[in-house]
């Protein structure tokens, strides 16, 4: 019998850097045939096309990579629909994959998705090898669990039978509830002080030891650590097996339910605009209306390379991914998260730039 496929799944909140770290394994992947499966909010995918963008996945004669995209925002909701036969496409391909990695939405918990590798036509062929926890330190160290509270107050005062709207603290504890290593990210953004105080709360929080490794926010994983693939993959958890020792806040609940307010609003512009300028109104919309996470791709006048820009709150990352390939439009593509959007006043406030 072959052996079964590892998965791994990468969970954090909103703008923790998981996408940041699937890239990093991409480049550093040591040999390994890797697949990506991507859920997020927003039907423009900018998650799965910025993995593509690290060129590491060669396309096949029918422009197909080893990433796939679910963009409905709850991929553990879509189990039957969606993510069950993604798995079969991908189990029919075990012998030219050696592994999968699996990337939650930032507002979803892990532990609804790995049940489903409990299912006798996944558990034959994959198993969860390890689940990752990234951790944004700079936020944690601010006491809010994301970048900035006010743009998700609404989430604290949720139902708390609502998964989706979850409080910081129970969806930040429930995260670490399954993990089995923590990638503590952006740790050059705050002092040694606040890391190891960060560093101490995480433990506290962690229901048996697990290993804790850290990230910069800009100059990817670092080098002296030693973070490769090596440490990051081959855990061999089996984690579907084991889910009684990582406890939920939510073991107890029948129904997986949601806050229909919780949306994404798509925006297409065929212009561009000027990074500094775009970046100041997107902070003013984020504080004018209640916008979790704004990510997406900006055309620069006078450059021929396609401009990233990724936002939680106020505070906001920017960098060149790749040149704008002859045959496709130089356009301006954002998707916003959030509560109750107002996508009208969210375009035309960008219109008048």
């Amino acid at each position: 019998m072959a052996a079964k496929i590892p998965v791994t799944v990468i969970t954090g909140f909103l703008g923790s850097g998981k996408t940041s770290l699937i890239r990093h394994l991409l480049q550093n992947n040591q040999g390994r045939r890797i697949a990506v499966i991507v859920n997020e909010f927003g039907e423009l995918g900018i998650d799965g096309e910025l993995l593509k963008s690290c060129q590491v996945c060669p396309e096949d004669d029918e422009g197909d990579t080893n990433i796939f995209e679910l963009t409905n925002g709850c991929l553990c909701c879509t189990v039957q629909e969606e993510f069950y036969p993604m798995m079969q496409e991908l189990i029919k391909r075990r012998d030219s994959i050696d592994c999968i990695l699996i990337e939650t939405s930032g507002l979803a918990l892990p532990k609804p998705l790995i049940k489903a590798f409990r299912w006798q036509e996944i558990r034959n062929a994959a198993t969860v090898d390890a689940v990752i926890t990234v951790v944004d330190c700079a936020a944690v160290a601010a006491g809010t669990f994301a970048s900035d509270p006010e743009a998700i107050a609404a989430q604290r005062q949720a139902d708390d039978s609502l998964e989706h709207e979850t409080p910081l603290q129970e969806l930040f504890e429930d995260q670490l509830a399954c993990a089995d290593l923590v990638v503590l990210n952006k740790v050059d953004l705050v002092d040694a002080e606040t890391k190891a105080r960060v560093e101490e709360l995480i433990k506290q929080e962690l229901p048996r030891v697990v290993k804790i490794v850290e990230s910069d926010a800009y100059g990817g994983l670092r080098l002296h650590s030693q973070l490769d693939a090596s440490i990051l993959l081959g855990f061999q958890a089996a984690v579907e097996d084991n889910l009684d020792s990582r406890p939920s806040h939510h073991d107890t609940e029948e129904d997986h339910n949601h806050d229909e307010e919780i949306t994404s609003a798509n925006l297409i512009l065929d212009r561009s605009f000027d990074p500094e300028k775009l970046q100041q109104q997107l902070q003013t919309l984020a504080q004018q209306q209640e916008i979790y996470r704004i990510k997406g791709f900006v055309a620069v006048p006078n450059k021929s390379m396609r401009l990233v820009m990724q936002g939680v709150g106020t505070r906001f990352d920017k960098f060149y991914d790749r040149p704008w390939k002859p045959e496709e439009a130089r356009q301006t593509r954002l998707v916003f998260i959030g509560r109750d959007l107002k996508s009208s006043e969210i375009e035309s406030q960008l219109v008048a730039l």
